[in-house]
């Protein structure tokens, strides 16, 4: 049978060199089919060189290595709950960590490590009002710098707001906000399901106290169930080409590879972000004290993507209302979804050059 894709008008040499080229890629797509099941070969991940230079329970704070720290202050990302912090570095060559540590900047990690029964008690405050905080003053001391800039990605752009507008002094020169949701009423199938009462948040929290890794994968699921055929459609498609499956495969395991969350922060979640949508408010109360968002003094820049189906712009958007002084808040649209803050063509064309402009024109020039 002759390909349906080889045009009936090529000369013997093209069609030749075609099925050749169409063999060659059918052995390649035997042999990375293989790998795949097997699950051999798979891809390295978080593979920039870091130091442990802070931790807590299981809080850990990462410095990393590998670039000329050119720029100051250091840049502290806070990553979400709910995700590994390996979607801002996941391979070589595809990397945020690794492109901002190349341009120059100090960049810093607070991840959260894997929750177990000892951390279902933690709630908002643990994270804002004790990890944060010393997490930040050892950026500060391994730097020598007395401020920071501050990133927060989804949920933990609500940590770090939390935290930039709680104090009076917080040290923060710049706050990020990257695919930070504020206004609930905006989010996706799961949240509106709890929003209206449908779902009790107890019957998501397990015999650990908190909300296991598998309920929270199935809720991202219900937000876009057909995106994952369509994937696997892609895979197979180029399933002969080798940089691809590695991509996928680094993706894939990403994807699934949520950690429990907290039961007492979800509990709060639910109560006052989802519920009572309370951010939209301009103020949520925090460790016995009312933390108004607009009370922070710094730089911030409201970053969103304009094809996130996690974190919807609509949910972005009323940072630029809410979160600091009206005349030192910016926003940055970015296309692609809500990974393109750490994978993808639409991270390395758009993403990272921009997020790192912005924060380069924000920093102390090298003396």
């Amino acid at each position: 049978m002759i390909n349906p894709r080889i045009p009936s008008t090529l000369n013997p040499g093209e069609l030749l060199t075609r099925v050749n080229r169409d063999v060659e890629r059918s052995v390649l797509r035997a042999r990375n089919g293989i790998r795949y099941v097997r699950g051999s070969h798979r891809p390295a991940l978080g593979m920039t060189p870091k130091e442990v230079v802070w931790k807590r329970d299981k809080a850990e704070l990462w410095r990393y290595k590998g670039g000329d720290r050119r720029y100051g202050p250091p840049l502290v990302i806070v990553h979400s709950l709910v995700s590994r912090s390996y979607i801002l570095d996941l391979r070589p060559g595809n990397s945020t960590v690794e492109y901002l540590t190349r341009a120059g900047l100090d960049v810093f990690m607070l991840d959260w490590g894997v929750p177990d029964d000892l951390d279902a008690d933690n709630d908002f405050e643990r994270y804002v009002d004790w990890y944060l905080p010393r997490a930040l003053e050892a950026a500060r001391s391994a730097s020598g710098h007395e401020e920071v800039t501050l990133a927060g990605y989804c949920l933990g752009g609500v940590i770090a707001a939390l935290y930039a507008a709680g104090y009076e002094d917080p040290g923060v020169r710049n706050l990020i906000l990257m695919a930070t949701p504020v206004d609930y009423s905006e989010m996706g199938a799961m949240v509106a399901l709890l929003r209206e009462d449908r779902l009790d948040p107890d019957e998501l929290i397990d015999e650990t106290g908190n909300v296991p890794a598998d309920a929270l994968y199935s809720g991202f699921y219900m937000l876009a169930p057909t995106v994952e055929v369509a994937q696997k459609a892609t895979f197979l498609e180029n399933l002969w080409n080798d940089e691809f499956v590695e991509g996928f495969q680094a993706m894939a395991t990403w994807s699934r590879d949520h950690v429990p969350f907290p039961g007492a922060a979800f509990r709060q979640l639910v109560d006052l972000l989802v519920r009572r949508n309370i951010l939209m408010t301009g103020s949520m109360p925090l460790g016995g004290r009312q933390v108004d968002l607009g009370t922070f003094r710094g730089n911030v820049l409201n970053a969103m993507a304009e094809r996130d189906n996690v974190v919807p712009p609509p949910a972005v958007e009323p940072i630029m209302q809410l979160v600091g002084d009206p005349a030192r808040r910016e926003e940055l649209r970015l296309p692609g979804g809500h990974v393109t803050f750490g994978t993808g063509k639409s991270a390395f064309k758009h993403t990272m050059p921009k997020l790192t402009g912005w924060i380069i024109d924000h920093s102390d020039s090298p003396s």
